[in-house]
């Protein structure tokens, strides 16, 4: 969507930090290291983070950094699983028509 009178730019912000977070699950990223990444101020970083912790889509980790949280990760999951299943049905279909067409 082009119109951007129709986009909350602290949601777009917030997202942009969870994004950043992936591939990070395990070490975290530092406020600092956000910071650095996307150019925002640190205080807008720890807004967002607060947002996705309140939402269960980040945590703050034992060495005080952030992760996206358990439950990031479960969507993620629940994609690649639809996916697969997906991709099973295709097959499957697939496999019928051709045993369909040597007939």
């Amino acid at each position: 969507m082009n119109d951007k009178t129709r986009i909350s730019e602290s949601g777009a912000r917030c997202l942009r930090v969870m994004k950043k977070l992936r591939g990070h699950s395990l070490q975290g990223l530092s406020n600092g290291d956000l910071v650095q990444a996307l150019g925002m101020n640190a205080s807008a970083i720890n807004r967002c983070l607060g947002t996705l912790i309140s939402e269960g889509l980040a945590v703050k980790l034992d060495n005080g950094r952030f992760a996206l949280s358990v439950a990031a990760l479960q969507i993620a999951q629940a994609h690649a699983e639809e996916m697969t299943r997906a991709s099973s049905r295709i097959n499957e279909l697939n496999q019928r028509v051709a045993a369909g067409s040597h007939h």
